[in-house]
């Protein structure tokens, strides 16, 4: 036994459990879990991709969902952006996503910021009437007689108003906002900036991080709004995807589609097409926020 195995024995053997170098048991049944975990969302991710691309002869043959490749048939993909009430569901749900969004984050930010500042006139007051919105809920019943009495429903407003605000997230960016130097702000005061300018110059450069993980909790949020569409939007035009999903797959309707096709896809194949379709944006986009994402949530959430 080398010096330093010696060594490391000793460190070793009043450390706690989890300080402990892992065993040859252990580090072989975290790799086994671990792949089970990655190939139990590989495998249907894969299965529903493959079967989106498989001809009718190949979806007869395998008796349902098709795992193993066999051609590219791309016609359910020609159907769906060819028109048609699922095409009009992506339309409404980008343009929700974009613009809940923008929207939130600007409201988050200065919410955010306005209860950062110690000095902000009924801070503690305001805080606590956020942060009650996790014990109380005002229901169903209320939240639908106020969309409708704001004349909000059938449009995209009824679903980006009702949730543009999170509290996780707010606490998440004003804690954030409270880690970043005092002295930072005070220097700028001294130079006459004012509370949008120390905003927009010091606190959100150095904020990136937290702004694009709430960023990308709003988006995921609203591209993925379904419950809000079967309460507020009774017009078929202005489904949102998911809500087209849901129609679809679970209550058994078939979407309107246009063109001229006198022989549609297998359903299965379109079925299958819509969930590739519905979430292929936040397979794209989470890549470039991985980066941020633990950084941001860790250090937005130290402190309270």
């Amino acid at each position: 036994m080398t010096t330093s195995q010696a060594g490391h024995r000793r460190r070793a053997k009043g450390a706690p459990v989890w300080e402990e170098p892992p065993s040859l048991p252990g580090q072989v049944g975290k790799s086994t879990v671990l792949t089970a975990v990655v190939l139990a969302v590989l495998v249907p991710l894969w299965t529903v991709v493959v079967t989106s691309l498989s001809s009718r002869e190949a979806i007869n043959d395998a008796g349902g969902l098709v795992f193993i490749p066999r051609d590219i048939d791309m016609s359910a993909y020609q159907v769906l952006f060819a028109g048609g009430q699922v095409a009009r569901a992506l339309w409404t749900s980008t343009l929700v996503t974009v613009i809940g969004t923008a929207f939130s984050l600007v409201v988050t930010v200065l919410a955010a910021y306005a209860l950062s500042r110690p000095g902000t006139v009924a801070h503690r007051g305001m805080l606590f009437y956020f942060l009650l919105t996790f014990l109380i809920y005002p229901g169903l019943v209320p939240s639908y007689l106020v969309v409708s009495g704001l004349g909000l429903k059938n449009s995209i407003w009824a679903l980006i108003a009702p949730s543009a605000v999170s509290v996780f997230n707010l606490v998440v960016v004003r804690a954030f906002f409270q880690g970043i130097p005092q002295e930072l702000t005070d220097s700028a005061r001294l130079d006459g900036a004012g509370d949008f300018r120390i905003l927009t110059r010091i606190m959100l450069p150095l904020s990136k991080a937290v702004i694009a993980v709430v960023g990308l909790f709003y988006a995921v949020g609203y591209w993925n709004i379904w419950f809000a569409a079967v309460l507020f939007i009774d017009d078929n035009n202005k489904f949102p995807i998911q809500r087209v999903l849901q129609s679809y797959i679970l209550a058994g309707q078939t979407p309107q589609f246009s063109g001229t096709q006198t022989t549609l896809p297998p359903t299965l194949s379109i079925k299958m097409a819509i969930v590739v379709v519905t979430i292929t944006p936040i397979v794209l986009v989470y890549p470039f926020i991985q980066r941020h994402f633990i950084k941001g949530v860790i250090t937005g959430a130290v402190k309270g």
